[in-house]
């Protein structure tokens, strides 16, 4: 794909108009400024558009005018500051050229702006209406820091001149447009949306190199903690500390035993340990290389250390990739079940370099496609005959198909996660699988099962329920069941027993007033929630999953 244009993004004052005018003059380009094109198309300044008609008439406005400016070539456009934060203009940017953000700390940001002002008296500046101007752009920024992050480069303009500054942005261009070329290395990201946090989710291949430049994207600087498994680390380590590095940040690393036997409150209580001799503060980032288990440890230690730290997931495994780096949820186990001590805390970013799951071993790898299988199941009938056509390629990681998997259910995840996230309602849609799962697990002593092994069965169950419940015909738990086995997943276990597994479904989080609220399916991509199930069929259903 052709990357012909510069879109430049970026906050109010970061230097877009005096840059971009020289990238284009520098290039032989056109110069579009989106704000000024608008004014002048309806006569009137931005600000008084804002006034007389408000920002949602405005924002379509802009919408219809980067439409036009984006479908050219050759073009250098500058966007408004809040313009990246529309789904359908990161879309379009994406599409249609190579995005710049031009960056800038709040102090710089204030002293241009006052600067301006006191040059040009005449023009309104909303962001001096504010009692504390400078705490009013530090609040406004960083409310958009996540939708500035997926530029495909940013340019950090403090120190720099204007001429430093366009043939820094010339020089990006140049190098992302060389890369796009390469397909199995395009990344489209997205954006998860929850009440609490917005954050960037980058999906793609050879992604490791980007950690530290894009944790810089997001804010963040300074240390970081790195917290991985032996098994990870020795695979990873050394390319994410680089890239660490590169960046400019400071990294030091706590290494883990392997295993969800590891996930628990006293190797908790070791890595706090660990982050008060290394004098851990709260700007300091915890960077949780791994899989789900170490996704959950390092998340939950992050969460509660100084009453929270910045975290970045860099998922290794398929699950975590495509389940659970996305939405928050963060856990240690308890000796009688899964994750009960936990919190919701969303990450900073997301970084999923698919090219990882190269090194894991073939039983980890066939472990997570259970909940990409879940996500087709529960949400998505169209994603589900993907999987179904594509299972070979899948299996052999073919660069482009892989990412292309892994993106998607992973957004199909931050879709419902953005929605509901701390698990009120919709979210509970995501644990389909998981009631007979995670007892399995407990009940094998999280030694026996991988966690993707034991969703595989446990999606048998619910799927035999919902048939017996005459909520699906046959044919669905069979279709699942044939997809399941075709990426090698187990459907049944045996040698468990059927107290221990009762036991811990009792003890299970989404256990309301001593009744287990099932997931089950209504329909291929539809689901329904039932705490009516009888008891007779549950029993039948787990003795027929616990017995060859």
């Amino acid at each position: 794909m052709d990357k012909d244009n510069i879109i430049i993004i970026g906050f109010s004052f970061t230097g877009k108009s005096v840059v971009g005018k020289r990238v284009a003059q520098k290039l032989g380009w056109e110069y579009i400024d989106s704000d000024h094109a608008i004014a002048a198309a309806v006569g009137k300044p931005v600000p008084a558009i804002f006034a007389e008609k408000g920002e949602a008439h405005f924002r379509n406005l802009e919408r219809e005018m980067l439409q036009k400016a984006c479908s050219g070539k050759r073009r250098v456009i500058v966007t408004g500051g809040g313009a990246i934060v529309d789904t359908r203009n990161r879309e379009l940017f994406s599409q249609s050229g190579v995005v710049i953000c031009l960056e800038a700390q709040p102090k710089t940001i204030i002293e241009r702006l006052l600067k301006s002002t006191q040059m040009e008296d005449t023009i309104p500046r909303p962001l001096l209406n504010a009692a504390d101007p400078l705490a009013r752009i530090i609040q406004l920024k960083a409310s958009r820091q996540a939708y500035y992050a997926v530029a495909d480069r940013a340019v950090y303009s403090d120190d720099l001149t204007v001429e430093e500054t366009v043939e820094s942005v010339i020089s990006d261009f140049e190098q992302v447009r060389a890369q796009s070329k390469d397909a199995a290395k395009q990344t489209t990201p997205f954006i998860v949306s929850t009440a609490t946090e917005s954050y960037p989710v980058f999906v793609g291949w050879g992604l490791l190199d980007d950690l530290g430049r894009r944790m810089l994207q997001c804010g963040l600087s300074g240390s970081a903690r790195i917290i991985s498994d032996d098994n990870v680390f020795s695979h990873h380590g050394d390319k994410a500390i680089k890239s660490l590095k590169d960046a400019g940040f400071k990294p030091e690393s706590y290494i883990v035993p392997a295993g969800e036997s590891t996930k628990t409150i006293d190797t908790t209580i070791k890595i706090y340990d660990w982050l008060v001799e290394q004098r851990a503060e709260r700007g300091h980032a915890i960077v949780a290389l791994g899989g789900g288990m170490v996704g959950d440890l390092a998340g939950f230690a992050a969460a509660t250390f100084l009453r929270g730290l910045p975290l970045v997931h860099v998922p290794t495994s398929l699950m975590a990739m495509t389940d659970s780096s996305i939405g928050g949820k963060v856990a240690v186990n308890h000796p009688k079940a899964k994750n009960l001590i936990g919190s919701f805390y969303q990450p900073r970013l997301v970084l999923a370099d698919v090219s990882m799951l190269k090194t894991l071993p073939k039983r980890e790898l066939i472990s997570g496609w259970a909940e990409v299988v879940k996500h087709a199941m529960i949400l998505d009938a169209e994603f589900l005959e993907l999987l179904e056509k594509n299972v070979d390629d899948l299996s052999k990681l073919k660069p482009a198909r892989i990412a292309e998997a892994i993106r998607r259910s992973a957004y199909i995840k931050s879709t419902v996660v953005s929605e509901d996230e701390k698990e009120q309602r919709k979210r509970m849609v995501l644990n389909y699988g998981h009631t007979i799962g995670h007892g399995l697990e407990t009940a094998t002593g999280y030694d026996r099962l991988l966690h993707g092994e034991a969703v595989s069965i446990g999606m048998m169950g619910a799927a035999m329920l919902s048939e017996r419940l005459g909520l699906i015909p046959h044919e669905v738990a069979t279709r699942q069941k044939k997809l399941l086995e075709r990426f090698g997943l187990p459907t049944v276990c045996s040698d468990v027993s059927l107290d221990s597994i009762l036991k811990a479904m009792a003890l299970d989080k989404k256990v309301k007033e001593k009744s287990i609220q099932w997931v089950l399916l209504d329909g291929i991509g539809k689901t329904t929630f039932r705490d009516d199930v009888p008891q007779k069929d549950v029993l039948s259903v787990i003795k027929k999953l616990i017995t060859n």
